[in-house]
């Protein structure tokens, strides 16, 4: 490789930044979306992009359940520049029957933005994702939000991220007010008062006027109780906080937070500022060959989500890539690392949510659409030069269990290739019964809204009806020495044994104290929560 070549990757890589939002539903996950993509240019006027007849929609929900619902179920990427940077935002479902495709998403992460709601605080779904987040070493940024509505003290707030998450914050900025007196933020390390105007429904940047902290201006500008109740909780944090450690906030130790309300755009860009300021960029990834950092020259990336139908028109599937190292070309060939397959990867697009558009190159820490004729799976590996594979990224054991029905025999076709194609996309886990009796495919969830929207796009993206018979099982269990395992064992009480989508073995148990008594009467037996998907390299 040129010296030019090698340059130019070192250069791109250095103002790549790549990160996902978690949080609890409601906590404001999607306002806070459109509000970096306001401030970021990506949209001129928050709430959407523009549709025909001018009707405004929220751009990173693009499903049609998604706007009829108003909630994210399926994870989008958004893509923009500012400031001379290029950002990779991963949206996810705060929904937490959707948690596996944010799973799935956060592995394609380098750093993680935590939402919190000003009023209540860390919540049961926050606190599930910040666990993988952790599990990741991902960086974690904490935006608490909606400050424009009563809520609690910010200082019993960080003391909650401390004592519940183990995590170190770090207050980048402190708020002036709550509720219908907030009125700004305190840029701690610039030592200056941001103080915000309210913008109609917060659809434009809200006007900004910085000013010093001891300025009679700003004594003017606010009520003197706020200004006293701001300066007394600014020297009690001064004293008692967390010294800044750009180290620990890398291998995500200590979190950098921030105030403000997205929904008035308080605060927004502050927060988008520093967060580039900090975050981590593109970093080196675990293979079959070991670290492999993003400067790497070869190319290399991996699927981390499939997603079906995103224009309806053209039956579409495309295929989302996470690109790891080297630099992506229009039109190159690559190896595939599960098949031994070369691939041309011609017509790449460029992710703005439902919006595509071509892309010429990418590099380390990009996410590129390519269409997926039926050759990719989660998981999956693509590469140029010596033979590598990522990691696997894991599926999680599902609680809810039915079997799906086709009501209608003469779309036997339809109903086949709308279960294949949401199998493949990481919708819904799909199993099949061990009994031949039994042909209706297995739908398990992490929670049951799933079920609602495989039977709702198995119709409006298949024409099929279906129909669901809840099987009264809440447990699964993957075996980890697969069928050898189970044929060792005469059998199994208290449990019914499927397969999955790669025919490997699960055992499903109506409870917990059911796979408590097989664990106990068959201690030979190694079971797992958790199963690798695809065939990514998987470390010992």
């Amino acid at each position: 490789m040129t010296n030019e070549k090698q340059q130019e990757i070192q250069e791109a890589v250095q103002v790549r930044r790549n990160f996902a939002i978690i949080s609890h539903p409601d906590a404001g996950k999607t306002t806070l979306t459109e509000k970096l993509l306001l401030y970021g240019g990506a949209i001129h006027q928050a709430g959407a992009v523009k549709a025909r007849r001018d009707q405004r929609k929220v751009t990173s929900d693009w499903m049609e359940m998604e706007k009829q619902r108003g909630i994210s179920i399926t994870s989008t990427v958004l893509q923009f520049k500012y400031q001379g940077f290029q950002i990779n935002l991963l949206d996810t479902p705060g929904h937490q029957d959707f948690s596996e495709d944010t799973y799935r998403t956060l592995a394609a992460a380098d750093n993680a933005v935590m939402l919190i709601d000003a009023a209540k605080g860390l919540e049961t779904q926050t606190k599930k994702l910040f666990e993988v987040c952790r599990l990741r070493k991902l960086p974690i940024f904490t935006f608490i939000n909606k400050m424009d509505r009563p809520g609690r003290d910010p200082l019993e707030l960080l003391d909650e991220i401390e004592q519940e998450l183990g995590l170190k914050p770090y207050v980048v900025n402190w708020p002036i007010g709550t509720g219908d007196s907030f009125k700004g933020v305190y840029n701690r390390s610039q030592k200056v008062i941001n103080l915000f105007k309210r913008s109609a429904h917060g659809s434009q940047q809200a006007e900004v006027k910085n000013l010093e902290i001891e300025s009679e201006e700003l004594k003017s500008s606010i009520e003197p109780e706020i200004y006293s109740e701001f300066r007394d909780s600014l020297e009690i944090l001064e004293e008692l906080g967390n010294d800044f450690d750009l180290e620990k906030i890398h291998s995500g130790g200590m979190t950098p937070v921030f105030f403000g309300s997205a929904m008035t755009n308080f605060g927004v860009q502050p927060f988008l500022e520093a967060f580039l300021k900090y975050a981590l960029k593109p970093d080196g990834r675990n293979s079959s060959i070991g670290i492999v950092d993003p400067t790497y020259p070869e190319f290399s990336g991996f699927i981390f989500k499939l997603q079906a139908n995103m224009d309806p028109k053209h039956r579409d599937r495309v295929a989302f890539i996470r690109v790891c190292t080297g630099k992506f070309q229009k039109d190159m060939i690559v190896n595939h690392a599960r098949t031994g397959k070369t691939i041309r990867l011609s017509r790449p697009q460029k992710l703005f949510a439902q919006d595509r558009s071509s892309v010429e190159e990418a590099f380390g820490g990009d996410v590129i659409g390519l269409n997926n004729p039926g050759m990719f799976a989660i998981g999956d590996t693509i590469y140029s030069g010596q033979k590598l594979e990522y990691e696997g990224i894991p599926c999680f054991s599902p609680e809810f269990f039915s079997y799906l029905k086709n009501l209608n025999p003469s779309k036997f076709k339809q109903f086949q290739k709308g279960i294949h194609e949401l199998k493949e996309e990481g919708a819904i886990q799909i199993m099949h019964s061990t009994d031949g009796f039994k042909r209706d495919p297995i739908l398990a969830a992490v929670g049951r809204l799933q079920f609602e929207v495989v039977q709702f796009r198995i119709l409006s993206e298949y024409g099929v009806d279906t129909t669901l018979e809840s099987i009264p099982f809440e447990v699964a269990r993957w075996v980890k020495d697969g069928w050898k395992a189970l044929e060792k064992i005469d059998r199994v009480f208290n449990a019914i044994t499927v397969k999955d989508s790669w025919d490997r073995p699960v055992l499903l148990f109506k409870n917990k104290w059911a796979l408590q008594q097989v664990i106990t009467d068959h201690p030979e037996l190694k079971l797992d929560s958790v199963a690798p998907v695809g065939s990514g390299f998987q470390p010992s």
